[in-house]
């Protein structure tokens, strides 16, 4: 495992994100679009979690949203951050990252 110096872990903007709301991708059946409250603004997301959550029991989800990642596009829907999310592969779950108590949308990991 490749470790990294603790500098390059302070660029991440990592913050709790809270989902207001979920619609199917057009284009894609495994992805799903989210609209994140991350306390500033709300930003759109895609995410490829459709497999392992109902889009109801999705909203009002807080989570961790990576923000500073650059933004791409997935079958042309831009995307502009990632939810966090624990996977294992050998049982085929999908765990979305949350904070255990109901901290402020836009608070920062750290």
């Amino acid at each position: 495992m490749e470790k990294i110096k603790f500098n390059d872990w302070k660029k991440l903007d990592l913050r709790v994100g809270q989902i207001k709301e979920v619609k199917k991708h057009p284009n894609a059946d495994k992805l799903i679009l989210l609209k994140v409250d991350i306390g500033d603004k709300e930003i759109n997301l895609v995410a490829g979690i459709k497999q392992y959550y109902n889009e109801n029991d999705l909203i009002g989800k807080k989570v961790i949203v990576f923000v500073n990642l650059e933004s791409a596009v997935f079958r042309g829907i831009k995307s502009e951050g990632m939810i966090l999310a624990a996977i294992d592969q050998e049982n085929d779950i999908v765990s979305l990252l949350q904070p255990d108590s109901d901290v402020s949308n836009g608070a920062r990991i750290q």
